[in-house]
């Protein structure tokens, strides 16, 4: 869970150029052997009238250099039938730069640094590429996106302008190529020992006020245990980064690991500093009744997950956050071998004051950067035909997901099930054979976004529940346009790492009662001397200046 912060954390530095594709032509930038708009001499290996749903197969037999991000739980293996498949498939080799999981992000930073870094370069979260944009090191990949049929039509069918638009930066461009997904897709929650709130005769919770009486029923019954002991607080900038961003979730505001400094403000039409708002404060403020009440252990912001998962096993505690593969794998596994009749089951995000909502831009996902060098290659048309196939068609998704039909998979109507003696994650311990680490399917560099269809496909009964009550929610709305130049963006980096200390320091002192909310107004005052407002003034000029340019 250690990426899921940048996986939905909106960009700081934010950007939001020109509304839309229309803009959008064969003109790049970076390519210092001709003139970048002129694609004539680059189609080396393309398919001449490549079409959205159609098969991409390379003119002429390619190699490609993929930057790969070698997981621990299934490590490369050059034997993998993925590899063996794509170039059967699509006459392209694609040839893996492994790099460990645990060292991913320096090395890649290293690699596009020295100039030595592949032309694809997966498995990026917005807003890291940022980066690598003033020294031109990748592509403004909105640039070429003419050249890819299937992203395009997954844009438009979809209406994911205004999510594409919040990644663009203060050239009106964007340079990473993001998962695209249907539907919002969440993905944390509370799990409640479901057989404790039988036994006290209590409903799971939908809404906070619930979860609040719930965990004072448990209090009730079992007076020396702390009913919620949570995790991930280590490891994460955000201490109880699922928690507070669930509650945050429920007030309407990014908190815990989506936790974006800015908020606009629908009604006055500025942007203001999240960490000062009403909704931040009733966030606290909750938090704070819980530790008051001991319903909460105050150790869920700093102890390791170990140390939240031997409380839930040793019932010490009977709640804690959770994301299905969790639920799963772990909590109820191990509670059903050490506790007699235990159950546990995770619920829909409680609701709060913002109603029956997710919040916005969690329907893109981590994506692609292109090396400049790509733009000097006479195969980059091909090469961006490819890519557009393997990450964006349907049927590139499904096989990057789940494989070989007939070898790895089957499927009957919407259905996809793995063949016997093929396991995932788990779903069948006693087989001898793994769909990830054996075949090299469902893997995090190439699997991500898709319909809803087949992102569901790989859903548990838990996370089926889970996710169908969670996609009727309305997304709140995305923040408009609000690119900033690059003097600006340098002067936000230089305020947002300080404001980001004093907000989490200060959370945590209002949370666990080493500072009363009543010198709210104290912190309030703290942040602006910090140029907490002025943030937030930089971001509104912006917002303001684009609407007068373009309408």
């Amino acid at each position: 869970m250690t990426n899921h912060g940048r996986l939905s954390r909106r960009s700081l530095l934010a950007a939001a150029g020109f509304a839309g594709l229309a803009a959008l032509t064969g003109c790049g930038s970076g390519d210092d052997d001709g003139d970048a708009k002129d694609l004539s001499k680059k189609q080396d290996g393309a398919m001449k009238n490549y079409r959205a749903g159609e098969q991409f197969k390379a003119a002429k037999p390619l190699s490609l250099s993929v930057l790969h991000n070698n997981n621990p739980v299934y490590p490369t293996k050059k034997d993998w039938l993925f590899w063996k498949e794509v170039t059967r498939r699509t006459g392209v080799t694609l040839e893996p730069v492994d790099v460990p999981l645990s060292d991913y992000e320096k090395k890649r930073s290293l690699l596009i640094g020295s100039g030595d870094a592949p032309f694809l370069i997966p498995k990026t979260y917005h807003p890291s590429e940022v980066a690598f944009v003033s020294s031109h090191a990748i592509l403004p990949v909105s640039d070429y996106v003419h050249l890819m049929p299937n992203f395009r039509d997954k844009v438009k069918k979809w209406k994911l302008e205004p999510e594409l638009d919040s990644i663009r930066q203060s050239d009106g461009k964007y340079y990473l190529l993001p998962g695209l997904h249907e539907k919002p897709k969440s993905t944390c929650s509370l799990a409640f020992r479901t057989d404790v709130l039988e036994k006290i005769g209590v409903s799971l919770p939908t809404t906070w006020d619930e979860v609040y009486d719930t965990l004072k029923a448990i209090k009730g019954e079992y007076p020396d245990s702390y009913p919620l002991s949570d995790r991930w607080s280590t490891n994460t900038v955000y201490p109880a980064g699922a928690l507070v961003g669930c509650l945050g979730q429920a007030y309407g505001i990014h908190a815990g690991w989506s936790y974006d400094n800015v908020t606009f403000d629908q009604k006055s039409k500025k942007f203001v500093y999240t960490g000062t708002t009403d909704q931040f404060r009733q966030v606290i403020a909750y938090l704070r009744k819980l530790v008051a009440e001991k319903l909460i252990d105050p150790e869920s912001f700093t102890q390791t997950d170990d140390d939240a998962i031997k409380k839930l096993l040793s019932e010490k505690s009977f709640a804690i956050s959770s994301n299905s593969q969790e639920l799963v794998q772990n909590y109820r596994y191990n509670l059903e071998k050490q506790v007699k009749g235990a159950k546990i089951e995770m619920v829909p995000v409680p609701l709060g004051p913002a109603g029956e909502v997710v919040l916005d831009g969690i329907r893109l996902e981590n994506g692609v950067m292109i090396s400049s060098k790509a733009l000097k290659s006479d195969t980059f048309v091909a090469m961006m035909q490819f890519l557009d196939w393997l990450w964006y068609s349907d049927e590139g998704q499904a096989f990057c997901k789940w494989g070989v039909e007939g070898v790895t998979y089957t499927k009957s109507g919407g259905t996809y099930e793995l063949k016997s003696g093929i396991s995932l994650m788990g779903s069948d311990p006693k087989a001898p054979k793994d769909l990830q680490k054996d075949y090299g399917f469902f893997n995090g560099v190439f699997t991500y976004g898709g319909s809803w269809e087949l992102v569901s496909s790989s859903f548990g009964p838990d996370e089926k529940k889970f996710q169908d009550a969670m996609s009727t929610r309305r997304q709140l709305p995305i923040a408009p346009p609000h690119p900033l130049g690059s003097a600006d963006q340098e002067q936000v980096t230089l305020w947002e790492t300080p404001l980001k200390d004093h907000m989490n320091q200060n959370m945590l002192k209002f949370v666990l009662g080493k500072r009363p909310l009543s010198e709210w107004d104290a912190y309030v005052t703290e942040a602006k001397a910090k140029n907490s407002e002025r943030l937030a003034d930089l971001h509104t000029k912006a917002y303001e200046r684009y609407q007068k340019e373009n309408g």
